[in-house]
């Protein structure tokens, strides 16, 4: 494995990736010149990002740069002939994150975007409760994002305070809950919302281009069911992300990895988990949900499972964010389809 980008993301990656040695190891990576990153890299050679697609011993380009940066660093692997996996979101535009997917399957190459919470046991057990048509027909669901990040935190890194680089508590810190809303529930038919800049180191950012903090977004999904999203980084303390999925039958509430409410009939609760989540540190997330994605992509690279989360999933929670990013600019109902 070559990691783009060993700064706190990339770092975890690497600890997966530890994890399962000797099936996998990381030999090259850029960035990262923390005591962290030297840790986690152990004996692998330090490059520039553009030379750790062309090192002769990477088989799987780890894309953990700014957001901005994935479908550009993606396309130069793939064009190395190099299986992908890219932290969230795959690109920050549809347009990119098409020409991605589009990539990858002219090449026959894997691309699996790093979505660990679908991996998370409550989630795995509420998704197979919904397959089994535990929980009937969705009615209403209900995902929020209390979140917060205070001025170091962009002070730190600059493009989390540009919407064009992919900053803003929506594409940068709701995606997981955004994408995780998908999976579930099934393709959503058309949103509205409103966003807004509430805090004061965000406003500071690039005059023309300054991200939100703050979004609300209702949600028409296919199946007919009606569901809200709010997601904010400006809350203090910060809380943890709620998923609540209401159906004819029963109701789900999960708090990050904690089971608040499982009223399905006949379907026993899964057991919460001890994450703290990453409401107040990005960092606290841990990488259990990282290593459980890896799991599934060396069996992809073997041949032996379907890629997890390919290229052409991830689009499509990239149309989602898209289209509330649209619909909350324009005030229009906009249909992801459409984009």
């Amino acid at each position: 494995m070559g990691v783009v980008g060993m700064g706190s993301i990339g770092v975890l990656h690497a600890r997966a990736l530890r994890d399962l040695a000797p099936r996998a190891r990381v030999v090259a990576y850029s960035g990262g010149r923390s005591p962290d990153a030297a840790e986690a890299a152990g004996d692998a050679v330090r490059v520039a990002p553009e030379d750790v697609a062309r090192h002769p011993g990477v088989d799987v380009v780890v894309v953990c740069a700014p957001s901005g940066s994935h479908a550009r660093l993606a396309l130069a692997a793939l064009e190395a002939g190099k299986h992908v996996v890219v932290e969230k979101p795959l690109a920050v535009t549809v347009e990119d994150a098409v020409l991605v997917a589009r990539a990858a399957r002219e090449r026959g190459l894997l691309v699996s975007t790093v979505s660990q919470r679908r991996f998370e046991p409550q989630h795995r057990a509420l998704r197979r409760a919904l397959d089994d048509g535990a929980l009937g027909e969705l009615r209403l669901v209900a995902a929020h994002v209390p979140w917060f990040r205070d001025d170091d935190y962009y002070a730190a890194a600059p493009w989390r305070t540009s919407a064009a680089a992919g900053g803003g508590s929506l594409m940068n810190q709701g995606v997981h809950t955004v994408d995780l809303l998908r999976w579930l529930c099934g393709p959503v038919e058309s949103v509205t919302a409103q966003d807004g800049t509430l805090s004061r180191a965000v406003a500071a950012g690039p005059p023309d281009d300054v991200a939100e903090d703050t979004t609300a977004a209702t949600l028409r999904f296919a199946s007919g069911a009606l569901g809200v999203v709010t997601t904010t980084t400006a809350t203090p303390p910060g809380f943890p992300a709620t998923v609540a999925l209401h159906g004819s039958l029963g109701s789900v509430e999960l708090a990050q990895d904690e089971v608040r409410r499982w009223d399905v009939p006949g379907v026993p609760a899964p057991g919460s988990g001890t994450a703290r989540g990453g409401a107040a540190d990005p960092l606290a997330i841990g990488h259990a949900g990282h290593r459980a994605q890896w799991e599934r992509v060396l069996a992809a690279v073997a041949g032996t499972e379907p890629v997890p989360v390919d290229a052409a999933d991830a689009v499509e929670t990239v149309r989602l964010l898209c289209a509330i990013r649209l619909a909350a600019a324009t005030g229009a109902r906009v249909r992801p389809a459409d984009l």
